[in-house]
């Protein structure tokens, strides 16, 4: 090959170089991903889900995902061969106009292989409804990316293997189960990336709650500012047109009632946290709502030297003993090397109906407690109003004042699904461990006000002038 072969063939192939790094997808993996689309593609859990506001990014990362999985070129994720996956819509239209212009925008072209229409022509696919796409992988062989649509309804879900499922907007009940057989066999993946306009439907309880403590399911909200392709002008302004309870799912991605929630200030996102041993001197009390039928609450709290509080364990079970309690409690002090009196007794407080007697009982749920080695503080603020006040200030504030570890589910959960009710008062449902941690904080004191800072001359001036006006104005009133 003469030099100038050389130079031609070098040229060509820093041309195709060029061209691949300005493609959609090279931009997005380099330029474009912002911080909570990268934790989704992170995420190692098989169900996993972005409740995203309107414009927050949440379609990209879910057509992201399936190409790389398609192409084998996942950067976070063990790849697999020959992959096959479905890309599932609320209607056709819906498909072409959102999913499938997505998933085109992000797909190599030099990667294609087939595209298979069910209507319109495959030279401009794009302007058609998709039937499925066969694409290179690059661990050799071929990947196919199916399109289906919910309006086609259970049965066109029927039958087939397959590695993942992407749900673009919420599903109905029936073809989410039923996309869940199509990857059970596979172990595959299932993910959704949608906007949560219908109020609390069954993907607030199976996965926002995650009530059957599934271990692989995560979620992740976006919001409009977690978008730094926005325009802030532009944010500002639907801000102000757009009404505060439809913010809530539209720029948020949250669930709403149409009532409600207590907290929407909590945010997962900022105030769940990894456990870590916490150190001993942080290690402050044990707060207990106690149940029999219901369920019982205890959580461990520890404080660090700025005030900030840690929830840091949990016990939440229902029709249990006394007994069975105080062991599971000595059993989380023994992990956490918690700190006892010189006796070996545990200090704890608990709601103060734990010092009522029934006929069926000869002692009280507190002198059960004491009897067993647990030390009972019944004297404990209930005040509702209040204790709700300081638990949104704590969450309200920057830095955070109050952080939350993973493990404790059943407290996350309720802090989840707290919502007003009739009379200015929240529903009374799923709230126990939300009452001992009312306990717990109405303990703790207020956060310390400010130092008063020096007056400047001018300000001291001004002062001067004000009083001296008020005196000449009560002296006029004489006259």
């Amino acid at each position: 090959m003469d030099e100038k072969s050389i130079l031609t063939r070098l040229i060509l192939i820093e041309r195709e170089l060029a061209s691949r790094k300005s493609e959609p997808l090279s931009l997005y993996n380099r330029d474009k991903v912002h911080s909570k689309q990268m934790a989704f593609h992170k995420c190692q859990k098989r169900n996993r889900w972005v409740f995203g506001g309107n414009r927050s990014g949440k379609t990209e990362c879910g057509a992201v995902e399936c190409v790389w999985m398609a192409l084998g070129k996942h950067p976070f994720r063990q790849n697999r061969i020959d992959v096959s996956g479905w890309v599932v819509s609320l209607t056709q239209q819906v498909q072409r106009d959102v999913a499938q212009a997505k998933i085109l925008k992000y797909l190599p072209p030099r990667c294609i292989v087939k595209i298979a229409m069910r209507e319109g022509s495959k030279a401009s696919p794009e302007y058609g409804i998709i039937d499925y796409i066969v694409v290179k992988n690059a661990l050799g062989g071929t990947s196919r990316i199916g399109f289906r649509s919910c309006d086609q309804g259970r049965e066109k879900f029927q039958g087939t293997s397959l590695d993942f499922v992407w749900f673009d907007e919420e599903p109905p009940k029936d073809i989410y189960d039923e996309c869940r057989m199509r990857v059970f066999d596979r172990k595959g993946d299932i993910f959704g990336t949608m906007t949560p306009l219908k109020g609390l439907t069954w993907v607030y309880d199976e996965i926002e709650l995650n009530k059957s403590d599934d271990p692989q399911v995560w979620c992740e909200y976006m919001e409009w500012r977690d978008n730094p392709y926005l325009d802030a002008a532009e944010i500002e302004n639907m801000e102000r047109v757009i009404s505060k309870d439809d913010q809530i799912s539209r720029r948020f991605g949250k669930f709403s009632s149409g009532e409600g929630l207590v907290y929407p200030e909590f945010d997962p996102s900022v105030h769940i946290i990894d456990p870590f041993p916490v150190p001993y001197e942080w290690q402050a009390n044990i707060s207990i709502d106690p149940g029999l039928r219901n369920p019982t609450s205890c959580h461990f709290y520890a404080v660090d030297f700025d005030g900030r509080i840690y929830v840091v364990a949990e016990h939440f079970e229902a029709g249990q003993s006394v007994d069975h309690h105080v062991e599971a409690l000595f059993r989380i002090a023994d992990s956490l090397n918690w700190r006892r009196d010189a006796k070996g007794r545990l200090s704890a407080l608990i709601d103060s109906a734990a010092n009522q007697r029934t006929l069926a009982y000869e002692k009280s749920v507190a002198e059960l407690f004491l009897e067993k080695g647990v030390l009972v503080n019944t004297n404990v603020n209930k005040d509702l109003y209040s204790g709700i006040q300081r638990i949104k200030s704590l969450f309200e504030q920057r830095p955070p004042a109050i952080f939350i570890f993973s493990c404790c589910t059943n407290l996350i959960r309720e802090l989840k699904s707290y919502w007003w009710g009739s009379g200015d008062r929240p529903k009374k449902e799923d709230d126990h461990a939300l009452d001992e941690l009312r306990y717990f904080v109405m303990t703790q004191p207020p956060p310390a006000k400010p130092p008063l800072r020096e007056k400047t001359p001018i300000e001291r001036d001004k002062d001067r002038l004000m009083r001296s006006l008020r005196r000449h104005r009560e002296w006029m009133k004489k006259f």
